[in-house]
């Protein structure tokens, strides 16, 4: 998919009742929320393409990752969307090291096969969530949402919670060990900020799923481990991060 022009043309939204073009009072489009999609099957993209913008979304895409890295530079997304098995000398994995490594942008990562190798290391580079292919389009619009949503939620009570040497800044949507800011992906943070909010009360995995990644997310459970691990590595024994065995995990 080529780049825009400086002056594009018109994007077609489809609602109930017929196609309509919208444009601003000047020369530009009305913003809509950025989206790189990152994937080398030129049928996935286009199909993925056509649901997010049918739901309103700007996409550009990317055959592989050196270019999906120069969309995310000059697009600024909300979101991006990146296959594992990209051709070339990056693969997901590595942009999703690489953007985490500037930036906490919301990731989604699409693997080819329910391989937890995958899945267990995009988590720890700092993906937000993942599909596994073959997957429902309508499935990863609704991931899409649901992980901006909470990016950009404001607590209705903004408030700073303590732990140990761990400040959890619930209205900035920051965490600080000793004053200085640590980088968190989306997920990582929202994972803190709920145990933080229920600090000292023993929490499952699934309460856990259920409290951050939304009650209609499916996946494995070990989700939560891994983003553990993520946060104890980040800031270790200052986060008094506790297992409680048999149940799930605690922060005292």
């Amino acid at each position: 998919m080529t780049d825009l022009k400086e002056r594009p043309e018109p994007e077609w939204e489809r609602d109930a009742t017929a196609q309509r073009c919208v444009w601003d009072d000047g020369a530009h489009m009305n913003e809509q929320p950025v989206i790189v999609l990152v994937e080398d099957d030129p049928n996935i993209a286009d199909l993925v393409d056509m649901y997010l913008r049918q739901d309103g979304y700007r996409v550009y895409q990317a055959a592989d990752g050196q270019r999906g890295l120069e969309l995310v530079k000059t697009r600024a997304p909300r979101l991006v969307i990146l296959d594992v098995g990209l051709p070339g000398a990056f693969d997901g994995l590595e942009v999703c090291k690489r953007l985490r490594a500037e930036s906490d942008i919301p990731i989604i990562m699409l693997t080819a096969r329910d391989d937890e190798i995958d899945r267990v290391l995009g988590l720890e580079m700092g993906a937000d969530d993942y599909v596994t292919k073959p997957f429902s389009p309508r499935e990863l619009v609704a991931r899409v949402k649901a992980i901006l949503r909470r990016a950009e939620a404001t607590p209705r009570t903004p408030s700073i919670v303590t732990a140990g040497a761990v400040e959890v800044d619930l209205g900035r949507r920051e965490a600080r060990l000793e004053g200085t800011v640590i980088p968190l992906a989306v997920r990582e943070f929202d994972l803190l900020a709920y145990l933080a909010e229920n600090r000292g009360l023993a929490l499952s995995r699934r309460q856990l799923l259920d409290g951050v990644w939304g009650q209609d997310w499916v996946g494995d459970e070990r989700t939560v481990d891994v983003h553990v691990r993520q946060l104890r590595k980040k800031f270790g024994d200052a986060l008094p991060l506790i297992t409680v065995w048999g149940v799930g995990y605690r922060l005292d």
